[in-house]
């Protein structure tokens, strides 16, 4: 006869305790879906590049694209998905929207990252 899977509420914790505090430390699931779809969106290099380049100046859409070498379409594509995320904002100054990033978490954020990736070897100058 095969074996059954223990159901999850017989399973035992090694140290009850530390469960506890690691179930504590958690967030709610709206902060932790939240937290998930933001990074799904940073996910995506084209975004990161925007991010980057917002993170040292405010730019337009037009500047944006040429910077990165795509169509001013694609690029508000991507300003799109970023502003629905609220990564970053824009302000009108007549016909023209300059873009920068919503607030100083998303610069720290990126910051972040890249000293981890470059710490572990996988980025470079």
């Amino acid at each position: 006869m095969p074996k059954k899977k223990p159901d999850v509420r017989e399973l035992s914790f090694v140290d009850a305790r530390h469960v506890d505090r690691a179930r504590k430390a958690l967030s709610s699931e709206r902060d932790v879906m939240a937290m998930a779809e933001t990074f799904r969106t940073l996910g995506d290099p084209t975004r990161v590049k925007v991010i980057q380049a917002l993170a040292a100046e405010e730019l337009c859409v037009c500047d944006i694209a040429r910077l990165l070498g795509v169509s001013e379409s694609a690029t508000s594509h991507q300003l799109r998905v970023l502003r629905s995320q609220k990564l970053v904002k824009y302000r009108k100054e007549g016909k023209m929207a300059y873009y920068s990033l919503d607030d100083e978490h998303i610069d720290a954020l990126m910051k972040e990252a890249l000293q981890h990736v470059r710490e572990d070897g996988r980025g470079g100058k």
